[in-house]
């Protein structure tokens, strides 16, 4: 059972990506649901995730999908034509492919430097051999600034991410900070306190409160072109 305000979220979601093709952002939700501060969106959203209806896709912001409606909702968004199409499953990958070249989807630009706007949608795609890319989905991002030297990863690097939620302290993953900023950085955990760690000493690291800051995925490969 949702409340009035997650129902009110909910349905106002649905129509916009209907409408718009994108859902809204944190300020329209706020705006339309008359909430002082999106504090109380990134709430509602976190229940409306946790009860399966919607999801947050990993690489990039502002990105909800619709899993399902309530049933009386959906009825009455059917009537008016707007109900939710079926979600299209994926094909089961054949085992052959993991040594063979994949392509990619190429999210845009992340950076390693001060955080940029968040990823928003597939700029190419990109060859990576199959070798890399283990179990899990995946996606790519060309890096932007210099960050990251110290760990080998250069301004234009393409570098190969396997989306996860979660990561071990040391790993270099891309995170996204109060859904609004992707950044590619090191990430340690200190109890409900997150550093992300450049590997170049004339940035400093950024520490944030854990509710600030949520993995999109894992570092597993990088791509250069010389």
């Amino acid at each position: 059972m949702l409340t009035r305000k997650q129902s009110d979220l909910l349905e106002f979601i649905h129509r916009r990506i209907k409408a718009d093709g994108v859902p809204p952002s944190f300020d329209e939700m706020k705006d339309a649901l008359d909430l002082r501060s999106k504090s109380g969106i990134h709430r509602l959203i976190t229940a409306l995730e946790e009860r399966g209806f919607i999801r947050r896709l990993a690489h990039r912001a502002r990105a909800l999908e619709i899993i399902k409606l309530p049933e009386a909702m959906e009825a009455r968004l059917a009537a008016e034509g707007h109900a939710p199409e079926p979600d299209p499953k994926p094909a089961d990958m054949p085992a052959e492919i993991a040594a063979m070249a994949m392509n990619l989807p190429v999210m845009g630009r992340i950076a390693a430097g001060v955080p940029i706007s968040a990823i928003s949608e597939i700029s190419h795609e990109i060859a990576v051999p199959g070798s890399m890319l283990g179990q899990g989905s995946h996606y790519a991002l060309e890096v932007h600034g210099d960050s990251m030297v110290q760990a080998g990863i250069n301004d234009g690097d393409v570098v190969v991410i396997r989306e996860t939620g979660t990561a071990d302290n040391g790993d270099i993953v891309v995170a996204l900070i109060e859904d609004q900023e992707a950044t590619l950085k090191r990430f340690r955990r200190n109890g409900k306190r997150i550093a992300l760690e450049a590997a170049n000493p004339a940035y400093e690291t950024r520490i944030y409160s854990d509710d600030q800051v949520r993995v999109q995925g894992r570092l597993v490969g990088l791509i250069r072109s010389y």
